[in-house]
């Protein structure tokens, strides 16, 4: 079900080294989203979509409806999590780490994150947030996933990545991805991102740091995405840190 890697290359892991990270950490301070490189192929992303249905690889199933999160279903998967999954975050992480330092001490914040994904999932568990938070989602036709920010805990990573495992305008219509920031004494700023078959979208957890008269601030930053037209997308989700 899950593809097998050479154990001497790591394809995820080229393929998150191959994006131009100038470009995506200059994006990314801009905009609070930023576009990566294809991260899974076609077949890896239909086998990713494929394990919706084993019960055995998830922890718990959420109906979006049931809780106002908008509409849909979406599962965490259990840990320890499939191959693609594993090992895109251990390749991530430390691409994405010197970006949240450099907001934090933009913001004046003390930046807790180790060199390492497995040193700061320690510190995650240490501090009682010990489930697993990768997430499978599923989207039909007028399904929506509503405005919000994925916390879990008092220790948080700034930084997340979605991947859309659908092709847009053949499998799905609609389901941009959609980012709400809250600018300090100003109107927020929304943008809209349909993403390619296979290709990640980083974007900010809570807040990130804009530049004002007065230095840094924050800014709140929510997530969601918009009405699916037709057909059907699904979505994986690597969140940095562990839930309470």
């Amino acid at each position: 079900m899950t593809p097998t890697a050479n154990p001497q290359t790591d394809p995820w892991r080229d393929r998150v080294d191959a994006a131009d990270w100038a470009t995506v950490t200059a994006e990314i301070d801009e905009y609070g989203g930023a576009l990566l490189p294809q991260l899974l192929t076609p077949t890896e992303a239909e086998q990713v979509r494929e394990m919706y249905g084993h019960d055995e690889l998830f922890r718990s199933t959420i109906n979006m409806g049931r809780y106002r999160f908008g509409e849909g279903q979406y599962k965490y998967f259990a840990a320890p999590y499939p191959e693609p999954i594993e090992r895109l975050k251990q390749a991530l992480y430390p691409r994405l780490l010197p970006i949240a330092r450099d907001w934090w001490t933009k913001l004046g914040r003390p930046a807790p994150w180790p060199d390492t994904l497995d040193e700061w999932l320690a510190m995650c568990h240490d501090a009682g947030q010990t489930r697993s938070s990768a997430i499978l989602l599923r989207y039909g036709a007028k399904d929506w996933n509503a405005l919000h920010r994925d916390l879990y805990g008092d220790l948080v990573f700034p930084l997340q990545v979605v991947i859309n495992l659908n092709q847009p305008g053949v499998d799905h219509t609609g389901g941009e991805f959609l980012l709400l920031e809250q600018r300090p004494r100003a109107q927020s700023r929304g943008t809209a991102t349909l993403l390619p078959h296979g290709h990640g979208y980083l974007f900010t957890t809570r807040d990130r740091p804009v530049r004002s008269a007065r230095g840094w601030s924050a800014a709140p930053v929510r997530h969601g995405v918009s009405a699916i037209r037709s057909g059907q997308r699904h979505t994986l989700a690597l969140v940095f840190h562990d839930a309470a």
